[in-house]
């Protein structure tokens, strides 16, 4: 029996049973999916039922999902979209004011310095596969905001893996300036490099090999050939250092633009296979929390760490997307749109653990606030921000 439970077919059931599940729980509350999954996947979890773990199949197959659902996002933005000195400004300052209120947090309640060097580290970062799955929802993805939100985030992610950097060398005493544009250089020739190759080479290779008799007798062989590029470039992006998300979002970006005349659609075979592992993509960032481990006094910490991380965010890119020119409603869908930490602050919080600069205490703090920030965006979003605009596509 215990052969059979552990069995890999019996987990994907089961994890494609409780995404079901959490598509339930949303329509009874009137929210989105992902909170419905995320929730559900909070039950099953450790933090109640323990009937599911956070096992080495379920965190594969979750960043399956959420390389899938970035590339599928990437479909919907052009390169321009994400290269803007606004995105970069908004960024920029999205990034320090978190990363300040963190580790100003944690020494106010009493943590060492390399402890909370790591906290506000945490604080930086920004799960964009969220956010831009609410706005895909909601039909909003092309709007200003939508793209100011996906654009800054790239470059967050950027900034985030150099605050990274720059904490570990903080911590071990070994920073350097060459440290630094090592970092920074690696990144942006990915950026670069890959949208320049994917736009003109492979993007031109893929409409050429549609005319071929291979893609003509085979209509699925061109959306195949795609889904290995978007793990390839997943995969570069971690060689690089970047979260693998953004691999698979400049991938999509690159694609874009592809036009097929006998083969299959890549994007409509994409959103199949993202409808089934996203939703486990959710559904493991529930799965992932265990309250269990929480203390009372880790609990006034997690509550605190959730409101600073939050307010950071939303000022920290919300004041200067008004700069910039945007109206305070869309400073504020920005703001909120990059409030959710998601997987990237529990990656940063694992590495600290890893490393010994944090304890199990503030590790869980930091994956529970990373949950909290992902759950909370799609209902302020939904009952607040977009309340009226939903309100009037339903009429």
């Amino acid at each position: 029996m215990e052969e059979i439970l552990s069995s890999i077919e019996f987990q994907m059931s089961l994890l494609l049973f409780i995404a079901l599940a959490g598509y339930l729980l949303a329509s009874r509350i009137n929210q989105s999916a992902v909170i419905g999954e995320i929730l559900v996947g909070l039950v099953v979890g450790p933090s109640l039922l323990g009937l599911i773990t956070y096992t080495d199949f379920v965190r594969s197959i979750a960043t399956m999902g959420a390389i899938i659902l970035l590339f599928v996002i990437g479909f919907e933005f052009n390169l321009e979209d994400i290269l803007n000195l606004r995105y970069l400004f908004i960024a920029l300052v999205g990034v320090i004011i978190p990363w300040a209120g963190g580790y100003g947090l944690a020494l106010l309640f009493g943590y060492p310095a390399p402890g909370a060097i790591f906290v506000g580290t945490a604080l930086t970062a920004t799960s964009i596969a969220i956010t831009a799955n609410v706005l895909k929802e909601i039909g909003r993805l092309q709007t200003g905001a939508a793209k100011a939100i996906i654009g800054a985030a790239v470059i967050d992610d950027i900034l985030s893996l150099l605050a990274l950097s720059l904490s570990g060398s903080l911590v071990a005493g070994t920073i350097s300036a060459l440290s630094i544009g090592v970092v920074l250089l690696k990144a942006f020739l990915f950026l670069g490099l890959g949208g320049y190759i994917g736009l003109k080479y492979i993007s031109a290779f893929l409409e050429k090999l549609d005319n071929q008799p291979i893609g003509q007798k085979y209509p699925e062989f061109i959306f195949i050939f795609a889904m290995m590029i978007a793990f390839l470039y997943a995969m570069c992006a971690e060689l690089v250092g970047l979260s693998a998300i953004v691999g698979g979002f400049i991938a999509g970006v690159s694609m874009c633009g592809v036009c097929l005349r006998h083969s299959r659609s890549i994007k409509e075979g994409a959103e199949y296979l993202y409808i089934i592992f996203a939703s486990i993509f959710f559904v493991s960032l529930g799965i992932i929390a265990d309250f269990k481990a929480m203390t009372p006094e880790l609990m006034i910490f997690l509550g605190a760490l959730t409101l600073v991380a939050i307010a950071t965010k939303v000022a920290g890119c919300g004041i200067p997307a008004r700069l910039a020119g945007m109206s305070t409603r869309d400073s504020l869908i920005v703001g909120f749109g990059m409030s959710p930490r998601g997987e990237v602050a529990m990656i940063v919080a694992l590495i600290g653990l890893g490393q010994g600069i944090i304890d199990q205490g503030i590790y869980v703090v930091l994956v529970l606030m990373s949950l909290l920030t992902t759950v909370i965006t799609p209902i302020v979003y939904r009952n607040w921000l977009y309340r009226e605009d939903l309100a009037s596509d339903a009429g």
